[in-house]
């Protein structure tokens, strides 16, 4: 650790199998707090590189557990995280809403870090149990067209950084690794990013993983299609600016999509939006949300076409009807 920390020092950038090297002596615990410390933070001031964070994702998935779900075409949508907006549970609504829309979701998670309610959170408050067993998953995924991965079952990894992180209090390179490290690697993403320089990083990820993918960023710094603004969206085939407008829908105030002030507040968001009592401000970030996985996930749809089967999977009741099955299968 010593060589890597005089080579940052120096100015050097470390390789992708540098990292690799790196998480996998976190894990085998040859380096010392202090010592991840001053690597976190070397890489924090300077700026993660795309091989750096590849790196890390190889080791974490190296020493993770992997689900062999590689017959169906999945699609995960999460955003990294710690915006600060506090939001609804936008992504893990929409999850639903796409199953409900007939796709296949496995998505992955957390419980909240830098708001009140994580996908795991919203989940266990309905009564979900996790689990890592692939039969349990195989079959939520068969039969509610969605299964959930909650991180802590599946990146070992993570474990051995995060007394150093809650330490430092302050975000670190592990903050970005969440999405990128699902552990049934599915052929389809849709990542959500708080700023510009975020979105580039995970485009350039994206497109050395190799997979298909739709990166987004709203311009006032949500992580998801938030209607509060404009946002990019970048896939393999486009980059473009969409206003709320293009997407058929009226600008929202931030306040129309806060979380509330505890987990319970979000969860009776979450649950409103799929009885069909929410706000039309709260429906109409989970459409829009919805409708982006949908046409990233099946490139032959237009977003029009993506929003209509959204909206029918909202409105008919099949994306409350999912999660009623994932629950059943998951309780």
């Amino acid at each position: 650790m010593k060589a890597y920390l005089n080579r940052l020092i120096a100015g050097e950038i470390l390789t992708r199998e540098d990292t690799h090297t790196i998480l996998l002596g976190i894990t085998q615990e040859k380096y010392n707090e202090s010592q991840i410390a001053a690597l976190l933070m070397a890489l924090q001031t300077r700026g993660v590189t795309v091989d750096e964070l590849l790196g890390f994702r190889d080791g974490l998935l190296e020493t993770g557990k992997y689900i062999d779900f590689s017959e169906y075409n999945t699609l995960d949508i999460v955003g990294t995280g710690g915006d600060g907006k506090n939001t609804f549970n936008i992504s893990t609504c929409s999850s639903f809403v796409i199953a409900g829309a007939g796709y296949k979701v496995t998505k992955h998670g957390n419980g909240g870090s830098t708001s009140v309610s994580g996908a795991s959170n919203v989940l266990q408050g309905h009564g979900a149990r996790f689990t890592d067993d692939p039969d349990i998953l195989r079959r939520s995924l068969d039969e509610a067209g969605i299964c959930y991965f909650h991180a802590p079952l599946f990146a070992y990894g993570m474990k051995f950084v995060g007394p150093t992180r809650r330490a430092l209090g302050v975000p670190t390179c592990f903050n970005l690794l969440g999405p990128l490290v699902n552990p049934c690697h599915p052929k389809n993403s849709l990542h959500g990013t708080a700023n510009q320089s975020q979105l580039r990083l995970y485009v350039s990820a994206h497109q050395k993983i190799g997979d298909n993918f739709g990166v987004i960023t709203s311009y006032d710094g949500y992580d998801e299609i938030s209607l509060t603004s404009g946002f990019k969206l970048v896939t393999n085939d486009f980059e473009k600016v969409f206003t709320p407008k293009d997407m058929g829908f009226n600008y929202v105030d931030p306040k129309d999509i806060y979380g509330g002030e505890t987990a319970a507040d979000a969860m009776k968001i979450f649950d409103s939006v799929l009885e069909g009592t929410s706000t039309e401000a709260q429906k109409n970030v989970i459409l829009a949300n919805a409708a982006c996985g949908i046409a990233v996930l099946d490139r032959n749809k237009s977003i029009e076409e993506s929003i209509a089967m959204a909206r029918e999977s909202l409105d008919s009741g099949k994306a409350l009807a999912a999660f009623k099955k994932y629950l059943e299968i998951n309780g």
